[in-house]
């Protein structure tokens, strides 16, 4: 089951508040700030990109616009452990269609989607450039080449669901 929207705390907002005075009076300063809301809130929720919008005095679908055509921020949230497989064609014809539905049914989440303890996020990516490594797919930083629908749950225990 996909994870429900978070709650946002004022703390969160007063940080915003700061990360928007900060840059403020610098001209093309938008991507700054969709980096420091991106750190604050672990994404850009809609009423995020609202605020920026009105403080920066921008329209809104500048800071939509900008949001969706970088792929560092995030629309939804994502969880402490990001899982991207690879689709580039090289892992898709070894198999990565099948690695991504068995990570799905064993996360109990649809691509795009994060796991309701917040801890997974699943999402399929374009090449990642390690094509020999073919399926492979990455877990925030670390990259698992070869890896096959079978292997899925060794690659899940890897990861402890708390801290």
């Amino acid at each position: 089951m996909a994870t429900k929207a978070p709650v946002f705390t004022a703390e969160q907002f007063e940080r915003l508040d700061g990360i928007i005075e900060k840059y403020k009076e610098v001209k093309g300063s938008l991507i700054g700030v969709l980096q420091g809301a991106q750190e604050v809130f672990g994404y850009l929720p809609p009423e995020v990109q609202v605020k920026i919008a009105e403080k920066l005095d921008l329209p809104i679908e500048q800071v939509y616009s900008t949001s969706t055509f970088y792929s560092q921020f995030f629309l939804t949230p994502k969880g402490k452990y990001k899982i991207n497989i690879c689709m580039g064609t090289a892992c898709y014809v070894k198999g990565a269609g099948a690695v991504l539905d068995q990570f799905a049914r064993q996360l109990g989440i649809k691509p795009g989607e994060c796991t309701e303890d917040m801890m997974f996020s699943l999402d399929g990516c374009r090449c990642i450039g390690v094509c020999g490594l073919a399926p492979v797919l990455t877990i925030n930083e670390d990259v698992h080449g070869k890896i096959y629908s079978d292997d899925v749950a060794g690659v899940l225990v890897q990861y402890p669901k708390s801290e």
